[in-house]
């Protein structure tokens, strides 16, 4: 019985840093199992801006008469902000660097550590420091009744700014800013890699790319591709681009795709790819242009007799592809006789 009562007190009198190292532990789980939960964004604002610096200061100072516990408080949120970014710039000199996984575990670590060092320091204080949870525990705690008009000002000030900064955080971290919204629009060659393109080949003869599109517009998006076979100077007197032919080549299509996430942490994967297969029929440096138009795309004029688009309105959309205004790929081609 004595046994389980010494357990027991040796628990209570700890019980904020067991409290430390199980929340961690907790937050470890949330974050595997529900990434999205309110009680990991919730747990995880403690887990950065307050564990780090309370087991540091309670570990530093064990006993009683070193800090009072305003002191204790205010410095456990400045020391977690000093503490994590330093954990973070040591890990960008790693081979882990700066990612979700690598922070957590070193944070995770950095809490345990120190909470072991903070039991094995307060048994052996001559007065220890223990934090009490009632409500008169709580008033002197903050030694309320013994302070002064000014040292109560101060507290409450001290307080009401803390709590802001917490909740000013908390807001911005639980309603982000949307991030930059944009499409990934690429060809690969025909073995799926950005090698072995197709850009020497004879009249008649099929070379293979594969064209891939991923959305991260934050919404759906039908995209349209048009595929058009360019023969073009640049002219340096007048600065200025000369389309000689313009053909459309077949296997336009569309498709409409939803968004999705962009993932830095795990290995990049596509949304969609189709493979294209073409041909030209006529020697010369030809360039094959791949244009991305969301939503709906610009109208053709009438087709002319030659099928030769150069020359009309439809110019336009190769010079804005030159100029960047269009979302657009090129490929140079040699054909040879």
């Amino acid at each position: 019985m004595g046994e389980r009562v010494g357990l027991g007190k040796k628990v209570a009198d700890h019980w904020d840093y067991l409290s430390v190292i199980l929340l961690s532990l907790l937050l470890d789980i949330l974050i595997l199992y529900q990434p999205n939960g309110i009680a990991r964004k919730a747990l995880g604002l403690a887990f950065v801006l307050f564990f780090p610096g309370y087991v540091f200061i309670t570990s530093l100072f064990p006993n009683r008469k070193e800090l009072d516990n305003l002191e204790r408080l205010a410095l456990s949120f400045g020391l977690s902000i000093a503490i994590v970014p330093l954990i973070g710039l040591a890990l960008n000199y790693t081979p882990w660097g700066i990612r979700l996984s690598p922070i957590l575990v070193s944070l995770t670590v950095f809490n345990i550590v120190f909470s072991m060092v903070g039991i094995y320091r307060r048994e052996r204080a001559f007065d220890p420091w223990i934090p009490r949870v009632g409500m008169g525990d709580i008033k002197r705690w903050l030694e309320w009744e013994e302070s002064s008009g000014l040292d109560k000002a101060l507290t409450v000030v001290l307080i009401v700014a803390i709590l802001a900064s917490i909740g000013t955080l908390g807001y911005v971290i639980t309603h982000p800013k949307p991030g930059e919204r944009f499409t990934e629009f690429y060809i690969l060659g025909p073995r799926g890699k950005a090698a072995d393109y197709p850009t020497d080949l004879r009249v008649g003869q099929n070379g293979t790319v594969v064209i891939g599109i991923a959305n991260h517009e934050g919404r759906n998006v039908t995209y349209y591709v048009q595929i058009w076979l360019v023969n073009l100077t640049w002219d340096n007197r007048t600065n200025t681009t000369i389309i000689h032919d313009m053909y459309p080549m077949p296997g336009w299509f569309n498709i409409t795709l939803p968004p999705v996430p962009v993932n830095i942490e795990g290995n990049w994967t596509p949304e969609f790819e189709r493979n294209y297969t073409f041909s030209i029929n006529k020697p010369g440096d030809w360039q094959v242009w791949f244009l991305l138009f969301k939503d709906k795309q610009p109208k053709l004029p009438p087709k002319p007799a030659n099928g030769d688009y150069a020359g009309t309105a439809a110019e336009k959309l190769i010079l804005e592809a030159v100029n960047g205004t269009v979302q657009s790929l090129k490929l140079n081609v040699h054909v040879r006789p």
